[in-house]
């Protein structure tokens, strides 16, 4: 009896391990188009502004330690 219950429950593991795996494609679907969607866009932006949107000016400090 223990077999059988043993054998039903690694049924049900394999199932929910399968149904869990076509879930994680889906939504790693879904985030590969979104990224595309979003890289076309900022491609768009970054063309119409001349790539000036998102560009901060970045001053380097520099830092002397004393010791």
């Amino acid at each position: 009896m223990g077999a059988v219950v043993s054998c039903l429950r690694s049924i049900c593991q394999s199932i929910g391990a399968c149904i869990m795996a076509v879930v994680n494609a889906i939504g790693s679907i879904c985030m590969a188009i979104i990224n595309g969607i979003i890289s076309v866009f900022d491609i768009i932006v970054s063309c119409l502004t001349c790539n000036r949107v998102g560009r901060r000016r970045h001053r380097h400090r520099t830092t002397t330690s004393t010791i």
